[in-house]
């Protein structure tokens, strides 16, 4: 496991998490068993028209998940994720693949990501989890 300076294996976990579902929850559970800490970084691009701002988001976020999840933070961050990787000594990209369309494109983020010298660590959904998308929920919340 890479390791940052510190000797810590810190990773990031991006997404816009509009809004955190069970998926997202899932997989922050599972990499925050494999690293020291994990940070959930809320990406603000409102190009996306998110339903809050990224800071919002991710104050909801750290209110639903666990008190004992004591190696996960949740920050909002509107650079790129490589950028706030090499400022935090993350030396991982967690990314969750539901599909073949996640995977082709979560393969070209990883190769630019790779070239900015940040490693990208793909996890599958669990199947029961994978036909959900913030997209999905959203749509069926209006």
């Amino acid at each position: 496991m890479p390791r940052n300076q510190t000797g810590n294996s810190r990773a990031a976990y991006p997404g816009t998490f509009d809004p955190f579902t069970a998926g997202h929850r899932d997989l922050a559970d599972r990499a925050r068993h494999l690293f020291d800490h994990v940070t959930i970084l809320v990406a603000v691009n409102n190009d996306k028209q998110p339903t809050s701002n990224g800071t919002q988001r991710a104050r909801d976020i750290r209110a639903i998940l666990p008190a004992d999840w004591a190696n996960v933070t949740v920050a909002a961050w509107s650079g790129l994720t490589a950028a706030y990787c090499r400022q935090h000594g993350a030396a991982v990209i967690i990314r969750g693949v539901r599909n073949a369309s996640d995977a082709e494109r979560e393969f070209q983020l990883a190769a630019m990501n790779e070239t900015l010298g940040v490693t990208t660590l793909f996890m599958p959904a669990r199947a029961e989890l994978a036909r959900t998308s913030s997209t999905a929920v959203r749509a069926t919340a209006t």
